[in-house]
């Protein structure tokens, strides 16, 4: 015990900031014009598919197959499976507005889910069960439906862990149950054998871009991605890796990795190896640049961190030193809004019209 007569306890964490501090941002953006950011952008996204496993994952036939057809209000919802690695299934809602003429081909969105939506099912709306239903209520999450009602066709994807892709011990239909995942586990899995969650939902989302474009409905030019949370993080992956992806809003998710990870979000899917060796998260939106990204902050959202939104607003500014190379600043946007860690909304259908 301490002087006072409290518990004394040897940490660490002083000592893992200090490591930080010392090995981090190794390949962080530092490009000056437009050429050497593009060779920037090609070395940062062969270490990010070296490190995440991209590299290490096996391609297969996607044999899609429809499992069910419903008609909602003011738009129609098939379920369809993809075969994204050899015996690996994802489960995805394709939802597809009731206006859409014969042979017309329209933009279509994917919408990654994050945490405690009940996966695809809040993003897709599905409020059947009331702890979906109440998951939707906390968090908006149910923007897949916002965006087919909007017009576009929305593709509603599970991720690894999460939804019908849960793993054992968190099947079933309690509360607990259907909004957890199963992340941890499968991460801790998956680093062991050079791999990672992130890197595997990367992958899953690419060869959902594959499925997209082979539909006669989608214009295969077309292709934004919008997600919340754990679904903004992999929005901003599958951008930053992928140029298929013509525009993207990241919510929820745009946060130093020093200023948050080290004390909020400890859910697996946040850890890569070697990740903060190389990057923080304003050089994953720097590999976006000159695309169209609209980021979004809750101004009262406790993952922004201790600092709240200056750690936020530093990271933008990594990001928008990119944007400056190409002279094309307006196409990145930061919209604060008033409100706690959910899904706003309220500049992301202008922004999808103006850019995609």
């Amino acid at each position: 015990m301490d002087e006072a007569g409290r518990e004394r306890y040897f940490t660490i964490e002083k000592h893992l900031l200090n490591v930080y501090d010392k090995n981090s941002r190794k390949l962080g953006l530092s490009a000056e014009n437009t050429k050497e950011h593009q060779e920037w952008k090609k070395k940062l996204r062969e270490v990010l598919s070296e490190i995440s496993g991209l590299t290490r994952m096996e391609a297969s036939d996607l044999k899609p197959e429809v499992l069910e057809v419903e008609q909602c209000d003011g738009y129609l919802r098939k379920k369809v499976i993809l075969q994204t690695e050899p015996d690996v299934w994802m489960p995805t809602y394709v939802l597809i507005p009731d206006d859409l003429k014969e042979q017309e081909q329209r933009a279509s969105i994917i919408t990654p889910h994050g945490h405690g939506g009940g996966g695809k099912e809040g993003v897709a709306g599905r409020t059947e069960m009331l702890p979906i239903k109440e998951g939707i209520k906390k968090y908006n999450a149910d923007y897949g439906v916002q965006l087919v009602r909007a017009g576009y066709i929305v593709f509603c994807p599970d991720a690894r862990g999460a939804g019908e892709r849960r793993e054992s011990m968190l099947q079933g239909n309690k509360a607990e149950q259907l909004l957890g995942s199963s992340c941890n586990e499968l991460n801790n899995i998956a680093i062991s054998l050079g791999q990672s969650l992130m890197g595997m939902w990367v992958w899953d989302l690419r060869r959902l871009i594959d499925y997209i474009e082979t539909c006669s409905i989608c214009n295969p030019e077309a292709i934004g991605c919008c997600g919340f949370s754990g679904g903004g993080w992999q929005t901003l992956w599958l951008t930053a890796l992928d140029d298929r992806i013509k525009c993207a809003v990241v919510s929820g998710y745009f946060h130093g990795f020093k200023g948050t990870i080290f004390k909020t979000n400890k859910c697996g899917c946040n850890y890569i190896p070697h990740l903060w060796e190389y990057i923080d998260i304003g050089d994953l939106g720097a590999l976006i640049a000159p695309r169209p990204l609209l980021i979004e902050s809750g101004a009262k959202d406790p993952l922004n961190g201790e600092r709240g939104l200056e750690d936020v607003r530093e990271q933008v500014e990594i990001t928008r030193r990119a944007y400056q190379l190409y002279g094309s600043e307006q196409q990145l946007y930061h919209h604060v809004f008033d409100g706690a860690h959910q899904w706003n909304g309220e500049k992301t259908l202008e922004f999808l019209k103006s850019w995609l």
